[in-house]
């Protein structure tokens, strides 16, 4: 792996960093591919039940594709955004609850790349952004179809016409964001984050998400007649025994997650 991306897993945290800070930590062909390579090993590693995406650097999360290294152009890119997202590749959900700890600029793809996570903490120093417009260029859209589902519809259109930024106060204000804390807390509060997900049962978690999003699109009627393989599987596992266990000894789960 190279020093484009930072990657330690410990107390069942997969941590991941963007490590290009001259570059805005922009996503080159090299990046995107050992993104990709290792979203398939934290969903496969039932060892690992949250992943942590951040940055290095304080100007920047990510300002997309490094259009100067050929991403944009490259046909067999994994997907900008690191294989997380349909932009030019499969799309792709990771299995497992992600937090994006974000800070400076977060445009474009990089703004998409916030968007896949399930928790988003922001710096007070984080400016969110579609500037595409401002710059004569529409390329792939999935960026602003999740910013239409994520966002109230004219704050949306706002951002995707006129290619302005939005501060992460405002951010917080529409929902789009969990948290907003000083820069040099972000770190810290990534990490109560990830305390608060890996107290509760990994396998759990993971039924629970692809449930949600597997339905999210369609009618309510649907996703309550909807029989879940997750969940059913999550019926029959060890952790079930503990929680109820655990809950008759008042005491607090170890789960195995299987």
């Amino acid at each position: 792996m190279s020093d484009e991306l930072l990657y330690e897993v410990k107390d069942h945290v997969a941590h991941l960093t963007l490590n290009r800070p001259k570059a805005m930590n922009s996503i080159s062909f090299s990046l995107d591919r050992e993104l990709a390579e290792k979203w398939d090993e934290i969903d496969a590693n039932p060892d690992i039940w949250v992943a942590v995406l951040g940055a290095s650097g304080e100007r920047a999360f990510c300002a997309g594709a490094d259009i100067s290294g050929g991403t944009e152009a490259n046909p067999e890119r994994m997907a900008l955004g690191g294989g997380l997202t349909g932009i030019g590749g499969p799309l792709r959900v990771l299995k497992k609850p992600l937090i994006a700890a974000v800070q400076g600029y977060a445009l474009g793809g990089g703004f998409e790349l916030a968007m896949c996570a399930d928790i988003i903490v922001a710096a007070d120093t984080t400016q969110f952004g579609l500037p595409e417009v401002k710059a004569g260029i529409i390329g792939e859209s999935g960026v602003m179809h999740r910013a239409i589902r994520q966002l109230p519809y004219r704050v949306a259109m706002s951002l995707i016409l006129t290619g302005e930024r939005m501060p992460a106060a405002q951010a917080l204000q529409y929902g789009l964001v969990n948290e907003v804390v000083p820069y040099d807390e972000l770190a810290d509060a990534a990490a109560r984050w990830a305390a608060k997900l890996t107290a509760a049962s990994p396998l759990a978690q993971q039924a629970a998400k692809h449930a949600v999003l597997s339905r999210l699109g369609g009618p309510l009627e649907i996703a309550l007649a909807t029989k879940y393989e997750p969940i059913e599987a999550y019926a029959n596992s060890a952790d079930v025994a503990e929680g109820r266990l655990a809950f008759q000894e008042k005491r607090a789960p170890q789960w195995s997650g299987r």
